[in-house]
């Protein structure tokens, strides 16, 4: 097979990706349904909502931002707490670049466009390339779809649920990073970053400015990851 045969994306592996992303996808609707009220309740307006998930399409620092969203928006910490919240994407993209540096330079860059978590992780465990990009890019289209449909089912009824925390639309952040810390059975050194950022976001909502534990969090958790030691099982492979 020759390298052009092996970096081709079919409309056929874009299904694939879309297919095995669908069954996570059903949560995704939730979680923007989530953001959604949540969004209303903080005086967003309808389209403005819209506009972010469509844009943004990062359910975790979006919900952060909701916390410094008023009148008068702090737009530097603001900017700071979605750079620490979606820095890992720096790593997870460099991660990824061996099964795409043999595309164009513009495809390259399209390719990451809808890149999150879950479409990056299930892509790594491709068997080959066309897959893995199938998985990223139409498994990612699936994500954004359903994000999106959530964002517009919150939007559309948000207004009608003036107690959020009745339906426990309040827990749906912390329930989805919850299942993504115990999801991970496979390695347990994943608890020393997230027990990190967890006591390090603790502390500074007791002891520093408001808002300011979301920072704190964030870069505590991804210090003690940087200075964990790579994992031995991938060198005797």
């Amino acid at each position: 097979m020759t390298q052009a045969d092996t970096s081709r994306l079919t409309l056929g592996h874009l299904a694939g990706g879309v297919r095995r992303m669908a069954p996570l996808s059903l949560f995704v609707i939730v979680f923007g349904l989530a953001f959604g009220v949540a969004a209303l309740q903080q005086g967003l307006s309808g389209l403005e909502t819209l506009l972010m998930s469509g844009l943004v399409f990062a359910g975790a620092a979006q919900f952060a931002t909701l916390e410094l969203w008023g009148e008068a928006i702090p737009l530097v910490p603001l900017v700071a707490i979605t750079l620490a919240i979606n820095a890992r994407h720096l790593l997870m993209g460099a991660a990824f670049y061996p099964h795409l540096r043999d595309l164009p330079a513009g495809r390259r860059y399209a390719s990451l466009i809808l890149l999150s978590d879950a479409n990056w992780a299930m892509a790594m465990g491709g068997r080959s390339k066309p897959e893995r990009l199938g998985i990223l890019v139409g498994g990612g289209f699936a994500l954004w779809t359903a994000w999106m449909i959530g964002t517009g089912l919150g939007v559309a009824f948000g207004s009608g649920i003036g107690d959020p925390e009745r339906f426990g639309l309040d827990a749906i952040m912390g329930c989805f990073l919850l299942a993504m810390l115990v999801g991970d059975k496979r390695d347990l050194s994943v608890l020393l970053p997230w027990g990190a950022a967890a006591m390090a976001a603790l502390a500074a909502m007791a002891w520093l400015p408001p808002h300011a534990h979301v920072i704190v969090g964030a870069l505590a958790g991804g210090l003690v990851g940087l200075l964990l030691p790579p994992r031995r099982k991938e060198a005797t492979r």
